[in-house]
C-alpha cells in the first residue's frame, strides 16, 4: 500500500555541502532522498531550522537534491573526477580510461557549493511550516542529524497524527566512547532517546545495530518501538573490471575507504607497510588511503607526513567521487578494511560488487554482509593481515584465487530490495483516520 504523503528531512544534505565530496552517509542520505521524493502521493522536502522546521514542495526538494548531487559531482563519469585522473596517473603504468586528457570544465568547487548553500537557506527560510501537512503524514529522518537537540522535534507534539519514521546508523559513539570526540557519546545518548521517545518505527543498516539499538532502550527503561534491518544497497556505479573505466596499476594495489580516525585502525596498516617496504624495497605494493582526515588522527597523520619509509607507497587521497571510487576499485588489488568498529561497512560491498576481493576485520557486522566473499582477521592481528597482503599481491595465488571465486558467486544487497523493505515498513506506518 503507497504512503499518501510523507515528508523527508534534507537537513543533512544541505548542510553536507561544506564537503566536497560525501560520506558513506550522506550517500545512502542522497539515495534515500532521490528514492522518495520520486514516489507517488505528496512528497515534501523538511528543513530543521532554528525558527523551526521548514517545509518544501516535492519540486523544491528534488531541485535540492539534485543541486546537492551536482555540487558533489556525484553523477559525473569518473573520467571526468580530476581527483580520479591524478590518482591514476599517479598509480598506473597503462590507463584504460576514456578521455582523461581532456573535458569539459569542472563543476563542483567550493564556490558552486557556497551558492548552493545561500540559495538553498533562501528558499527554506521562506517555507512555511508542518502545519501544511496532510493529516497522517508519514515524517521520515535518514541520518543522525540535530537529533542531539531533541527541541527540534518538538513539533511532533503538536503533530500526532505524524508518524515518524527513523534511520538509525550505529551506537559507536555509545559502545566505542574512546574513537569519539569529548561528549560525542553523551550527544548520541540524546539522540538515541530522542529517537526512543518520538519513532513509530526505527529502521536500521544491520540486526547487528538493531540489537544495540534494542540493548540501549531496555538499559533506558524504554519500550523499544519497532525495528526493522534492511541492508543497504550498493549503487550501479559499483561493477566488475571491464564494465566501467579503470587503469593498470603499476604495482598491486590495496584500498582503505573511509576517513582517517582511530576506529579505522588506519595506524596499524602503515606501520605493516613500513614493515612490507623494509621487506620488499621497491617492489611493495602500494596502498591508497581514500577519505578525508577525521578527529584524533596526529598518530596516522604524523606517519603519512614523516615517514619516509612508506612516502613513495602510500598514497592519501580524498575529494573522490562516487565514480571515481567505484574506477579506483576495479583497478585495485584488495580492499582492506581493518576497523575496529562499523555500523555497516558500505564499502565492503561496494568492493565487493567491484569484483574486488576483501579482507576485513572480525565485526559481527561484517561477517553479516560479507560472510559469503570476505576473508576476516582480526584487526590486531598483524602477522595474519601481512601475510594476506603478500598472498594477495601475488597474481594467482590460493587466497587470490579463493576470494576471487568467492565475490563471483555472491548475491549482494541492492537497493531495489532495500526500499521493498522500506516502503513495507512506511505503509505499515500509516496514521489512517480512525486509529
Amino acid at each position: 500500500m503507497p504512503v499518501p504523503s510523507l515528508a523527508f528531512d534534507l537537513t543533512r544534505l544541505i548542510t553536507r555541502l561544506r564537503h566536497p565530496s560525501p560520506s558513506g552517509i550522506d550517500r545512502v542520505d542522497l539515495a534515500y532522498a532521490r528514492h522518495v521524493l520520486a514516489q507517488a502521493g505528496d512528497r515534501f522536502g523538511l528543513v530543521s531550522t532554528a525558527f523551526g522546521p521548514r517545509v518544501l514542495a516535492r519540486a523544491e526538494a528534488l531541485g535540492i537534491v539534485e543541486a546537492v548531487a551536482a555540487a558533489w559531482v556525484e553523477d559525473r563519469d569518473a573520467t571526468r573526477d580530476p581527483v580520479y585522473r591524478r590518482l591514476a596517473s599517479t598509480l598506473g603504468s597503462t590507463s584504460d580510461d576514456r578521455g582523461t586528457a581532456a573535458g569539459a570544465p569542472e563543476r563542483g568547487g567550493t564556490g558552486d557549493r557556497r551558492r548552493i548553500q545561500a540559495r538553498t537557506a533562501a528558499t527554506t527560510l521562506r517555507a512555511r511550516g508542518p502545519e501544511i501537512l496532510p493529516a497522517g503524514t508519514v515524517y521520515l529522518h535518514s541520518s543522525h542529524l540535530r537529533l542531539d537537540k531533541p527541541g527540534r522535534f518538538d513539533w511532533l507534539y503538536d503533530r500526532r497524527d505524524v508518524r515518524p519514521v527513523f534511520f538509525v546508523h550505529d551506537l559507536i559513539p555509545i559502545d566505542y566512547p574512546e574513537y569519539g570526540r569529548p561528549g560525542e557519546a553523551e550527544r548520541h545518548r540524546v539522540r538515541m532517546e530522542t529517537v526512543a521517545r518520538h519513532a513509530a518505527h526505527v529502521l536500521v543498516n544491520s540486526r547487528d545495530v538493531g540489537e544495540r539499538f534494542a540493548g540501549y532502550c531496555a538499559a533506558l527503561g524504554r519500550p523499544t518501538p519497532p525495528v526493522t534491518a534492511a541492508l543497504l544497497g550498493v549503487e550501479p556505479v559499483f561493477r566488475p573490471a571491464g564494465e566501467g573505466p579503470s587503469f593498470t596499476p603499476a604495482r598491486p594495489t590495496f584500498v582503505a575507504c573511509g576517513t582517517i580516525e582511530p576506529r579505522k585502525n588506519h595506524l596499524a596498516l602503515l606501520h605493516l607497510w613500513r614493515d612490507l617496504a623494509e621487506r620488499h624495497g621497491p617492489e611493495t605494493p602500494r596502498l591508497v588511503l581514500v577519505g578525508r582526515r577525521g578527529w584524533e588522527a596526529e598518530n596516522v597523520i604524523d606517519m603519512l607526513e614523516r615517514c619516509p619509509a612508506i612516502r613513495t607507497h602510500v598514497t592519501e587521497v580524498s575529494g573522490l567521487s562516487s565514480h571515481g571510487l567505484a574506477a579506483l576499485l576495479r583497478s585495485a588489488t584488495a580492499l582492506l578494511m581493518p576497523s575496529f568498529a562499523e555500523g555497516y561497512g558500505l564499502p565492503v560491498v561496494e568492493a565487493a560488487a567491484s569484483g574486488l576481493p576483501v579482507v576485513a576485520s572480525d565485526l559481527a557486522v561484517h561477517r553479516e554482509i560479507g560472510a559469503g566473499f570476505a576473508w576476516f582477521l582480526d584487526p590486531l592481528d598483524g602477522l595474519g593481515w601481512r601475510q594476506a597482503v603478500e598472498d594477495l599481491s601475488v597474481p594467482g595465488s590460493t587466497l587470490r584465487e579463493a576470494l576471487a571465486c568467492r565475490t563471483a558467486d555472491t548475491d549482494l544487497p541492492s537497493w531495489t530490495a532495500h526500499f521493498e523493505t522500506v516502503e513495507a515498513v512506511l505503509a505499515r506506518t500509516i496514521c489512517r483516520p480512525d486509529d
